[in-house]
């Protein structure tokens, strides 16, 4: 037989914006993957469309280098606590991780749930301190704060023996000693590098590569032991089908083999492996066969679910089911009903929405969708709000119609039967001149305060905890209180007992009177009382929200009426009339700003909030019967 390929796999770990798809980039651009001449994007993991407009990476993705002759699998992972389950489920995929921390923040609240992931599975995490060069810099105290993180997490003696590198992944550098590259880039006269992985001067990555490969041993040869590959990640391929994607435990894969595949419900049964992929680089690489300790990709198995495990047909042993925290928030998904259904989108029924969900529940594990009392209706729910409006926009771009519904908290019950919330940990880094305001907010809110310390500079981080109830709704209202100067970072941190009335939105909302185009003379007489969302010749209908009101009531308006032209009054002296600017809104901020009575309209072309009720007297007839 011949020897056995040295592999190791690795998962690249941090808090939001530590920069490890920079890292990766780095890794990628200097083990030669991509050709001299080619001009690789940045963050070239984050290939998604959504990933790449919003910066941020939302799917764990495999990729694989070559260093001496180890093959090294990188698993990138997401850093927002919305799609955590992302790196849960890889977790068991991996050799050891890679924590990222930046030089200045030092570990944030997301840093600690990833890293609690990793030190569960027993791995020994490699540290390496990002963005050295920043003026900013407290080396040594995060190195410290690192410290009491992991003993906080009751790591092992051996996980706290753990190796530290510090580096700038954007220019694709790794040192032992910040003191190496103190004089070059840090300095009073430091040359300004250029944004580039490819390195700088004599520095690069290779300090990082040569630290994984000295601190974790390659898998070992279990090449003749029967067959086991749990599949952690699904994909889909639209000319082979569904992808199953895991690593091969022990054993060795082969296309056409005929294997058993073990269910999350204990059950077996036989299946065929159609082709079987590795990852070269960026690529899937079609082998005919791959060994123990290879991330692989197998097609051929159409049902095949995230947690099932391929096994040899002589031996169907189950590695387990993966275990993924339950959903925090949850919102109603609706067939759209406005007057205006049917005119942009392609996808507009029951049928449609449900295949659409189903799909979705195959590979997004954080996520669950339930059937309601309404065949027009389903209860779907999720990690927080960003993770359900992801869903919504892809499916928007999908060509998909609906409505959905105001996010409401998932309740639990406890021991005794009472009523159990999601609570956050929640970390506010603001000027020192708006503490007072948002301390103030996060009382009303129900929030409670752990920790308030000066960052200097004129900077104040307050930790708070904080029911998710109270924090919907307050993201925008945290940009406007602090000029857009503080950072918000929001963390789950578990279930406690129902903290009470926490107070809504206080402003009312002007809703359309009438279906019609909407007119500058209209809107000109309505902004004095009313932050408009429309604009002239914006198209409305009967119930539709085109405003907010200045005072706490809804008002009836009509955006569309237009102006009576006569002798003494021309239509053309409308040109002089100026108009404020309307608010628009992004698919996250609409699901904040509404009630309860108010959904948001999605369509390939728009988003709109409207009233549940279209009508005034549908409005009427409903505040009756809920007394409110």
């Amino acid at each position: 037989m011949k020897q056995k390929q040295k592999i190791i796999n690795i998962a690249v770990i941090a808090h939001v914006d530590a920069g490890k798809s920079t890292l990766v980039d780095a890794l990628l651009n200097q083990s030669h993957v991509f050709r001299d001449n080619e001009n690789a994007v940045e963050c070239v993991m984050d290939s998604d469309a959504i990933e790449r407009e919003r910066g941020i990476t939302i799917y764990s993705k495999n990729c694989s280098i070559m260093y001496k002759d180890y093959k090294i699998n990188i698993v990138d992972t997401p850093g927002h606590a919305d799609f955590s389950s992302e790196v849960e489920r890889i977790m068991k995929t991996v050799d050891t991780v890679i924590l990222l921390v930046d030089s200045s923040e030092g570990p944030m609240p997301q840093t600690r749930f990833v890293l609690n992931k990793a030190l569960q599975q027993g791995l020994n995490p490699i540290l390496f301190i990002n963005k050295i060069d920043k003026k900013d810099a407290r080396i040594d105290e995060v190195v410290d704060e690192v410290y009491e993180l992991f003993m906080d997490l009751e790591a092992s003696d051996e996980q706290l023996d753990f190796p530290i590198l510090y580096g700038i992944a954007r220019q694709g550098i790794a040192v032992k000693d910040p003191s190496e590259i103190e004089g070059i880039v840090i300095g009073e006269g430091a040359a300004k590098i250029m944004k580039s992985p490819k390195g700088y001067m004599d520095f690069d990555i290779t300090p990082l590569l040569d630290c994984i490969v000295n601190h974790c041993n390659p898998y070992p040869d279990r090449r003749n032991e029967p067959l086991q590959l749990q599949v952690s990640t699904l994909a889909y391929d639209d000319y082979i089908g569904r992808l199953g994607i895991g690593r091969v435990t022990r054993g060795v894969i082969k296309e056409a083999q005929t294997v058993a595949v073990t269910r999350v419900d204990g059950s077996a049964t036989k299946s065929k492996i159609n082709q079987i992929f590795v990852y070269k680089g960026m690529s899937r690489l079609p082998v005919s066969e791959a060994e123990c300790g290879d991330i692989v990709v197998v097609s051929g198995i159409s049902d095949i679910s995230i947690g099932e495990t391929i096994c040899d047909t002589g031996h169907p042993e189950s590695l387990g089911s993966i275990s993924i925290e339950e959903p925090t928030l949850s919102m109603n998904f609706m067939v759209n009903s406005s007057p205006f259904a049917g005119k942009a989108g392609k996808y507009i029924t029951s049928r449609h929405i449900k295949e659409r969900l189903d799909k979705e529940l195959e590979v997004n594990v954080g996520l669950l969708a339930e059937p309601t009392d309404s065949t027009d209706c389903f209860k779907v729910s999720g990690r927080g709000e960003l993770h359900l409006s992801v869903l919504i926009e892809n499916m928007r771009r999908e060509g998909y119609e609906l409505a959905v519904s105001k996010p409401e908290v998932v309740i639990k019950k406890g021991k005794n039967g009472e009523n159990l919330e999601p609570v956050e940990e929640v970390v506010v880094s603001l000027p020192d001149e708006y503490t007072g305001s948002v301390i103030s907010k996060l009382n009303l809110r129900k929030g409670l305060m752990r920790e308030m310390m000066s960052e200097g500079n004129g900077y104040s981080k307050i930790i708070y905890t904080a029911p998710t109830r109270g924090l919907m709704g307050y993201r925008s209202e945290f940009i406007n209180d602090t000029h857009g100067e503080g950072t918000m970072i929001r963390r789950f941190e578990g279930f406690e007992p129902w903290k009470g009335d926490i107070p809504d939105r206080i402003n009312g909302v002007a809703v359309a009177q009438e279906e019609g185009h909407c007119t500058a003379y209209a809107i000109f007489t309505i902004q004095e009382r009313v932050q408009m969302f429309v604009k002239p010749q914006d198209h409305v209908y009967e119930g539709q929200i085109v405003g907010m009101n200045a005072r706490s009531d809804d008002m009836v308006v009509n955006p569309s009426r237009a102006k009576k032209a006569t002798n003494m009054r021309a239509a053309g002296s409308d040109d002089t009339i100026k108009l404020t600017p309307p608010r628009t809104f992004t698919l996250e901020e609409a699901l904040e700003f509404i009630n309860e009575d108010e959904l948001v309209e999605v369509t390939p072309a728009d988003i709109r909030l409207r009233k549940k009720y279209l009508t005034e007297l549908e409005r009427r007839k409903s505040s009756n019967r809920t007394g409110k």
